[in-house]
């Protein structure tokens, strides 16, 4: 039984990383998606692990070649997801998310219909404020733009399945987990799993 395809976005700030990698510690059926990046890496992350950090020579070559399910270009950098991967992934019966923007969340939706797209967003603009300064990473100018930003990419969310606030963490991670589990009681999935249950039922 192949698994299922879910894309996760959210505002920067918002807390989707840490519900994914939450969510992903808890259940091995689900794998996240490591994407391609032109960015440079950040303090304590792991090239093939957080991201494979590669040039704009490398990204373009890869692009051209029709390689990424999706790719978008943020805060000027590059970012993609290798297609490959993420159907060999599927295909070993894993749900895979895609923690992505809204940018290449609606490519992802025109190449993969059957994906299934969850939008996070922070409980207010003062508490995404908060968290981009509790970061530590960011000066006063990149958190401007960033807030600014944020308010052009929430206005997507009327784009996606599924919209959670995340106020609590502990709730937000559970209704998380709950959209995947979901997916996975849908008709079109129990079809597959039960097959044989269904035909003798119904001989």
């Amino acid at each position: 039984m192949s698994g299922s395809l879910f894309i996760v976005a959210a505002p920067s700030g918002a807390g989707k990383t840490s519900l994914v990698n939450a969510l992903v510690a808890k259940h091995p059926s689900i794998r996240l998606s490591v994407s391609h990046t032109t960015r440079p890496a950040r303090a304590g992350e792991v090239d093939g692990q957080d991201y494979f950090f590669i040039n704009q020579e490398q990204f373009a070559q890869m692009r051209d070649a029709g390689a990424f399910l999706e790719s978008a270009t943020v805060f000027d950098n590059f970012y993609g997801t290798s297609s490959e991967a993420v159907m060999a992934q599927l295909k070993q019966g894993y749900d895979v998310i895609l923690e992505i923007d809204w940018q290449g969340a609606a490519q992802v939706r025109r190449n993969y219909p059957d994906s299934i797209s969850i939008f996070i967003l922070p409980p207010s603009k003062l508490a995404l404020e908060q968290r981009l300064r509790g970061r530590g990473q960011d000066d006063e100018e990149t958190i401007a733009r960033r807030m600014r930003d944020a308010e052009a990419e929430m206005s997507h969310y009327i784009e996606f399945d599924y919209l959670i606030v995340n106020d609590d963490f502990d709730q937000a991670l559970g209704n998380l987990a709950a959209v995947i589990k979901a997916k996975r009681h849908s008709l079109t999935v129990q079809k597959q799993v039960h097959q044989q249950l269904l035909t003798e039922l119904l001989a």
